[in-house]
């Protein structure tokens, strides 16, 4: 091997180096985009067999199908956001109609009720809030640069929802859109496996997040009786949001629970603790619980393993190294990207055995 060869390996691999990075720069710098896709292409999946089903069965032309479709997925976004409306004007008359002191005042009492009937030693809920310096969210010099980011914000997101909206139009109207983009990275050769591992993927993940749909609605039924019966306070809308909390797996109902709880208590501060809140708090957790059993046992593996065609302990497992490496943000994307990954094993690696054996059953 002479200095040449050494020189013109060493000057490759730089290159090689270079140009990962520039990619991985370049995909950093349009995150927002690959973000609008990645929503688009959820809710294109979402939409699929509507838009099957409205040019199939109701004869709708394909274009007239799509704008149906959007215009249902909007409506659909639409009501779900009026029902947190209900939660933030009765919170925010709760806090409007009361003052600091008053409010301190309830805490006190509160806390001391709790002291007193769990025997715990002077814990003090109003010198914790005091250390965190919570009254400086009152500092009226924070009100212009609240007003600006608001205004920023509100300018990202109607760009956001209209690039959403677009991209999502288009791949409704033409399904293979996706995989023609997708083939452009593709061998020749390798054409018909990336074509029939996309479709794959595609019906697969079509039927996940129609699953997850349906999980959703059966939580959101069980959730509403719940509250109903117990007496909560904007039962429909507290429902919603828990049964949504639900997209995050393990995680997600813990946060739906204190959420519950939460606004439990906020409702009924003006109340005794021993004889009104608390049995209200334990008759909500205990529900709370027992649906949360049914859906783990009982919706999950039913709608997902027969979604996705994996086995439930695959499930868990993929959720939990995704979750492990990603965070939050991975448990939440676990299944879809462990499907596809399972799809595109099923293709190009099949001649292992262990691919073979997780792959039987796509």
């Amino acid at each position: 091997m002479n200095s040449k060869t050494i020189a013109y390996g060493i000057v490759r691999a730089v290159a090689i180096i270079m140009g990962v990075l520039g990619i991985l720069w370049f995909l950093y710098t349009i995150q927002s985009v690959l973000i609008y896709i990645t929503f688009a292409a959820v809710i294109s999946l979402m939409g699929r067999s509507l838009v099957l089903f409205l040019k199939r069965k109701l004869k709708f032309p394909n274009t007239v199908a799509t704008i149906l479709t959007l215009c249902i997925t909007i409506g659909l976004f639409f009501s779900i956001f009026l029902l947190f409306v209900p939660i933030i004007s009765e919170q925010g008359q709760l806090l409007g109609g009361l003052s600091i002191e008053n409010i301190e005042h309830d805490l006190e009492r509160l806390n001391q009720e709790v002291n007193t009937y769990f025997s715990i030693q002077n814990f003090d809920v109003i010198a914790v809030l005091k250390q965190t310096d919570i009254m400086q969210v009152f500092d009226i010099r924070i009100i212009p640069e609240a007003v600006n980011s608001f205004l920023s914000g509100f300018g990202a997101l109607l760009i956001g929802l209209f690039s959403i909206l677009f991209i999502s139009f288009f791949l409704l109207k033409d399904s293979e859109l996706l995989g023609k983009s997708i083939l452009v990275f593709a061998k020749e050769a390798d054409e018909t496996k990336f074509t029939r591992a996309f479709s794959k993927i595609k019906d697969l993940l079509s039927r996940y997040f129609v699953g997850l749909l349906l999980q959703v609605s059966i939580l959101f039924i069980l959730y509403m009786i719940l509250f109903l019966v117990f007496g909560v306070n904007n039962a429909v809308s507290v429902a919603l949001i828990a049964a949504i909390f639900n997209l995050i797996p393990y995680i997600g109902p813990l946060f739906g629970a204190l959420f519950a709880l939460a606004l439990t208590i906020t409702s009924n501060l003006g109340l005794d603790f021993s004889s009104e809140i608390l049995p209200k708090l334990i008759y909500v957790l205990i529900g709370y619980l027992a649906i949360q059993l049914i859906d783990n046992f009982l919706n999950q593996p039913l709608i997902f393993s027969s979604s996705v065609k994996s086995h439930p302990l695959e499930i868990f497992l993929a959720i939990l190294i995704f979750g492990l490496l990603f965070g939050i943000g991975g448990l939440i994307v676990a299944v879809p990207l462990y499907t596809a990954i399972k799809v595109i094993s099923k293709e190009f690696l099949s001649e292992y055995k262990i691919v073979k054996q997780l792959t039987k059953g796509l």
